[in-house]
């Protein structure tokens, strides 16, 4: 028995867009229902089953970060952001309300379809209960509290195996420093990161082949960092560019 489509709620007012993701959602198998304000997207959203929410920041009736936090609210559905804004301030404020991640305009199709299939794996994963994180050589098993790469168990110390737990629990999506500050080293904490460049350095000491040019535990500048997912990147096929749009 096939696993059904996986459903797209795309929140955008400009109508060339829609058609834009909604050919290349369609194409990959997704079932695309759009909304052109944040008022449809809300409702949306709450009166019929989504999968996943694609957001523009550039709403009619209201800023498409107050869709963000009025469906985070109730839902845990993950929630991609589209915005031509790309200030980090922004896309921490975006992550801290309820955001899984944000592409910045202009995105080709096959980045943004490799971000929703990374947050609806994520999805799943956290709704069976699945024990285990796998990104490339590294395996992160949540249950037994060990981490392995390429087989052999890796030796850790508590906060450098707490820091790649909370990583991993949001393998593929961008953690942002002060949320990693937070749970590994407490609320008092959350400016000092210097203890987190220090980890991370550690981190990629013993979890990357190449620390210097780290593919597993990547860096978001001025935002984060972020947990690479096996597939998440190498989408074949040429990207399509969405086109920009100016907002207010």
């Amino acid at each position: 028995m096939s696993e059904p489509s996986p459903i797209v709620l795309v929140v955008d007012d400009e109508i060339q867009i829609r058609r834009f993701l909604r050919t290349g959602f369609e194409l990959n198998g997704f079932v695309v229902h759009e909304a052109s304000t944040g008022t449809e997207a809300i409702r949306a959203a709450t009166l019929r089953p989504i999968d996943i929410v694609i957001v523009d920041l550039g709403l009619p009736d209201m800023d498409g970060s107050e869709v963000v936090e009025r469906i985070r609210s109730w839902s845990t559905v993950p929630i991609i952001v589209l915005s031509v804004r790309s200030s980090e301030a922004q896309k921490v404020r975006l992550l801290e309300i309820g955001a899984d991640d944000y592409v910045v305009k202009p995105f080709g199709i096959a980045e943004l379809l490799a971000r929703v299939r990374v947050a609806l794996r994520r999805q799943s994963r956290a709704a069976s209960g699945e024990p285990a994180v796998t990104v490339g050589p590294l395996t992160i098993d949540l249950a037994a509290r060990a981490v392995t790469l390429n087989g052999a168990r890796l030796t850790l110390t508590p906060k450098e195996y707490r820091l790649l737990q909370v990583l991993a629990q949001h393998a593929g999506n961008v953690v942002t420093h002060q949320h990693l500050l937070k749970e590994v080293w407490g609320s008092i904490h959350m400016q000092d990161t210097h203890y987190l460049r220090i980890f991370v350095r550690k981190l990629r000491q013993k979890i990357e082949p190449h620390p210097d040019s780290p593919k597993i535990l990547a860096t978001e500048l001025g935002v984060g960092y972020r947990l690479a997912y096996s597939g998440a990147e190498g989408e074949n096929g040429a990207p399509v560019m969405a086109p920009a749009k100016s907002e207010i």
